[in-house]
């Protein structure tokens, strides 16, 4: 499980969240709304230790990731995955390379087990025959899913996902959120940030809307429809959520 506990988080006198708490069961699929600029990536950055609230805690599976040092956090993002919003892939190595990253560093697997895993986990997302690319030769889509490859590749049991039809066109991004739900049917929890109301609908088991720093609601995509909240109606109603 995923909590986020009264937390709050600001910048300078912007307060980006306000008193957020989630419980995100194991398995869901969870995605947080919110046009740009609400906190949404602030959120996720908490969640695998990348920023400290200001107040509140994050708990990952019961524990406390507020007092780790680095290297207990190094051993909690083991077990997370993090899909960016441009999939920020290496451009000096190849898609090969890039799946094989994270097993290079965090494991002792044998040169002929990385490339077979890395093959493997390039093979899940359609793309085997692009091993031995370069990034700079994949199409926007091709990048999101060598990303989530290289994501994927401790088998994480928890993936973050970060904008995952930015910037894609929507066929593209159907794909992409197709291969999303894959993985939490294999039992991946997900947290997903999105103001992208078809994609939403389409991975989510449940959703939340964030404005101003603070959850103005939550519940599945038929409960939000029939939410009375003008400013929920709203943004249900919209194809991209602002």
């Amino acid at each position: 499980m995923v909590r986020l506990d009264h937390v709050s988080k600001s910048f300078g006198t912007h307060r980006v969240l306000d008193d957020v708490t989630l419980d995100i069961p194991k398995g869901t699929a969870f995605v947080l709304l919110g046009r740009s600029g609400t906190g949404k990536s602030v959120a996720l950055r908490h969640i695998i230790g990348l920023m400290r609230p200001d107040a509140g805690r994050i708990l990952i599976e019961g524990r406390d990731i507020g007092p780790l040092d680095a290297r207990g956090l190094t051993e909690v993002r083991k077990h997370i995955g993090f899909l960016f919003q441009n999939a920020a892939l290496f451009d000096s190595m190849t898609v090969g390379e890039n799946a094989a990253f994270p097993l290079r560093r965090h494991t002792r697997l044998s040169d002929h087990e990385i490339r077979d895993r890395a093959q493997q986990k390039l093979a899940d997302v359609g793309l085997e025959r692009e091993f031995d690319k370069m990034p700079a030769d994949l199409s926007g889509g091709m990048k999101k899913r060598a990303a989530l490859a290289r994501a994927m590749a401790l088998d994480p049991g928890i993936l973050l996902v970060d904008e995952p039809s930015a910037g894609l066109d929507p066929i593209t991004s159907r794909e992409i959120d197709e291969l999303l739900v894959e993985r939490k049917r294999a039992g991946t929890t997900l947290v997903v940030v999105t103001h992208n109301i078809p994609s939403a609908r389409a991975i989510g088991d449940e959703l939340a809307l964030l404005h101003d720093g603070r959850l103005v609601a939550r519940g599945t995509a038929s409960e939000l429809d029939r939410d009375r909240e003008p400013l929920v109606q709203a943004f249900m109603r919209s194809q991209g959520g602002g």
